[in-house]
């Protein structure tokens, strides 16, 4: 599902029209964004977690030169389902 048809859901479902809910949908990811970026962690209970998680520093592969590489520790977005959430799809 994209984020058109998302907004095209929520708008129909709630009777806003498609501009107030594409604003909506926008602020929500920004807010989330912005979270992560400050370490602080989106929990929306029964649906699930929003979070920052660090990768530690590798080694990896320069496929093209066949050299090794050192990948630096980064931090990754990452999404964590509430359990109801996961028992629902069972």
């Amino acid at each position: 599902m994209t984020k058109a048809e998302i907004v095209a859901k929520i708008a129909e479902k709630t009777g806003v029209e498609k501009g107030a809910a594409q604003a909506v949908v926008e602020s929500f990811m920004e807010i989330v964004k912005d979270s992560i970026k400050s370490d602080e962690p989106v929990y929306l209970r029964g649906f699930g977690s929003f979070i920052k998680k660090t990768r530690k520093e590798k080694m990896g592969r320069n496929i093209k030169k066949g050299t090794s590489i050192t990948i630096p520790e980064h931090s990754i977005p990452a999404f964590k389902p509430a359990k109801t959430f996961v028992n629902e799809l069972k």
